[in-house]
């Protein structure tokens, strides 16, 4: 038996009756209680006054004089309250249905999501992504993988591919640029983009196409892919103004065996006019060598980089890092010449504080002829970017541009270094000489002229009756195609005759202007010219203007002019927008997505390019 003065173990206690709350873990009964008035602790062996069924004196007990059993029953219970808001238990068991709206317009931004911003189709599966879709609904349930790699982008496809085919059923003219490419597995694509200005003269761009381009790249594969990709989007060849493409030899030849109108790239002829302007000369080559070692050392030795911080704030220069080279750029190598001169002196300073660093210290000589670089292709940095882009017009700039590089920019000065004479007259014979071409001069004489900024400013004097004669005559084709088009008598329904108004005054007046139309040809005539005369006499807006609102409000007023505006002006004066497909493309080809098939590629990127 056991001794009286010996404490209570827990088999002494006997739980309360019908109790669910794990609180009675750590209270309990004396046996002889059989009404279980008395509340003890299994712990302590001390009464605690509770009233009957409340358990919040048994927490504070445990909360006050045993913390570790506390700690225990809170994690034991969970922190959970018993009943849960309506909203709450609502969500928690009913999903939304399968074919629900909401079920559905959440898929779809998700798949939105997915395409524009050019992610892995795993996201989706990422525990991530899933905590912050059950964080945002928890009613939804997200599909798998596989449904949007197979069905969700399929169908969103689709349906962008779907209304860019009707918004190409209304364009009157187009222009196209296309490029050629190697993805990381080295799988060949060749891009096409359209461009076209609306009713509303608002310029647009859309990708057609990021195709799989396995053949041999010769001319004659590519001009027969061209023509087959620009009939699988229903669009009339005859209604191409130009093609804008690099000067690459099978690119030139296509063009012409497909009887294309070219323009040849403003950004790659200029790259290649300053190419021809510093190659051979082993000065330049020198100084670029020296700089490209010094971006090297600076670029793999974080010393060196953080002791070049450190003068470069004692000296007071801007805290910037060095500029690397891109081939393919030839603005980076301007970048880089003017990021060394601009640091020459923290570059010294650091250099010379290692004597196995000293051979990197650009010597004067170097230094001159770096200066005399910068000086001749400084102030063209800004031309190829400004030319580049597919939101606003740029081809009407090219020739203005030509003629400030000849009167301006690349015009030779007393204080110019016989390099900088050497490399600006270079420049200048090479670009004069490729856009001597007559079509293209053609072609840019009547994007400058359709400019309102412009007009005949640009062209040469023994050009100006020519260029208005031809805009005359493309304004009466274009007259008479409209007539063609809409000279459908409409039906007249028998009800119709049945019920005939009673004629106006002004009826008779039409009737009569009618028939007086049997010498129209000549009426027509002097409208288009006066029509033409009109707006030469309408004075230039800013050059800072855009021509295209300018047309929106005076479309009423030159009409056939208007038509020829959407014509000339939809032309890219690059093809730097068929090149950034390919920047879109290596966001969607990485490394951790290489085995992406060919045909999901093209769907991504067009997705990527087109979708608002």
């Amino acid at each position: 038996m056991r001794d009286e003065e010996d404490p209570p173990q827990k088999s002494d206690f006997v739980p309360k009756r019908k109790s669910k709350s794990s609180i009675w873990d750590y209270f309990g009964y004396k046996k002889e209680d059989v009404d279980q008035n008395e509340v003890l602790c299994m712990e302590c062996h001390k009464v605690v006054a509770t009233k009957h069924g409340n358990t919040t004196n048994l927490s504070d007990h445990l909360k006050r004089h045993h913390k570790a059993l506390y700690d225990e029953y809170k994690a034991k219970s969970g922190c959970q309250p018993k009943q849960t808001n309506i909203c709450d238990a609502f969500a928690s068991v009913t999903p939304y249905q399968k074919g629900s709206q909401r079920q559905k317009e959440i898929t779809d931004a998700i798949t939105f999501h997915i395409a524009k911003d050019m992610l892995p189709l795993n996201t989706v599966a990422k525990e991530g992504f899933k905590k912050m879709i059950r964080t945002l609904d928890r009613r939804y349930v997200i599909p798998s993988r596989t449904y949007f790699s197979q069905v969700a982008i399929k169908e969103l496809y689709e349906k962008c591919k779907s209304k860019i085919e009707a918004e190409l059923s209304h364009v009157e003219y187009y222009a196209t640029t296309t490029d050629l490419w190697s993805s990381r597995t080295t799988e060949p694509y060749m891009s096409l983009t359209v461009h076209f200005i609306t009713e509303d003269f608002e310029l647009k761009s859309r990708c057609l196409q990021t195709a799989f381009f396995p053949e041999s790249h010769t001319a004659e594969n590519i001009a027969e892919a061209l023509r087959e990709a620009v009939s699988a989007w229903g669009l009339d060849e005859t209604r191409q103004v130009c093609i804008t493409t690099d000067n690459a030899a099978n690119m030139v030849k296509a063009a012409d065996l497909n009887k294309w109108t070219r323009l040849q790239c403003f950004g790659h002829r200029l790259h290649l006019a300053i190419e021809n302007a510093v190659k051979k000369d082993g000065r330049i080559d020198r100084a670029i060598g020296v700089c490209k070692k010094l971006v090297s050392h600076f670029s793999h030795s974080w010393k060196a980089s953080d002791a070049l911080a450190k003068v470069q704030k004692e000296l007071s220069l801007p805290s910037h890092c060095l500029i690397s080279e891109c081939q393919t750029r030839w603005g980076s190598r301007q970048m880089m010449i003017s990021r060394i001169l601009e640091q020459q002196q923290a570059l010294t300073q650091v250099l010379s504080a290692d004597k196995k660093l000293r051979h990197l210290i650009p010597t004067w000589q170097d230094i001159d002829v770096l200066e005399s670089v910068s000086k001749s292709l400084g102030p063209m940095l800004d031309f190829t970017d400004a030319l580049s882009g597919d939101e606003y017009v740029s081809v009407s700039f090219v020739k203005p541009v030509l003629q400030l590089f000849n009167t301006s920019l690349l015009e030779m000065r007393e204080e110019d270094t016989d390099l900088t004479k050497n490399i600006k007259k270079k420049m200048l014979d090479y670009l004069n000489e490729k856009y001597e071409d007559d079509d293209t001069q053609k072609l840019l004489d009547m994007a400058s002229f359709l400019d309102p900024r412009f007009k005949m400013d640009f062209i040469s004097a023994d050009k100006k009756t020519q260029v208005k004669a031809t805009v005359a005559s493309q304004m009466m084709e274009c007259q008479e195609k409209s007539s063609c088009s809409t000279d459908v008598e409409p039906n007249v329904t028998s009800a119709t005759q049945a019920k005939k108004a009673k004629k106006s005054l002004g009826s008779f007046f039409k009737q009569r202007e009618t028939e007086a139309k049997g010498d129209s040809s000549l009426t027509l005539k002097d409208a288009l010219e006066a029509e033409l005369n009109t707006y030469l006499l309408t004075p230039p807006i800013d050059k800072e203007e855009d021509p295209l609102a300018w047309w929106k409000v005076h479309k009423l007023s030159f009409p056939h002019l208007a038509r020829l505006a959407r014509k000339y002006l939809c032309i890219p004066a690059t093809s730097s927008p068929s090149e950034r497909l390919f920047s879109t493309s290596g966001n969607i080809v990485t490394c951790q997505r290489t085995c992406l098939k060919p045909a999901k590629v093209d769907r991504l990127v067009f997705l990527a390019k087109n979708l608002e």
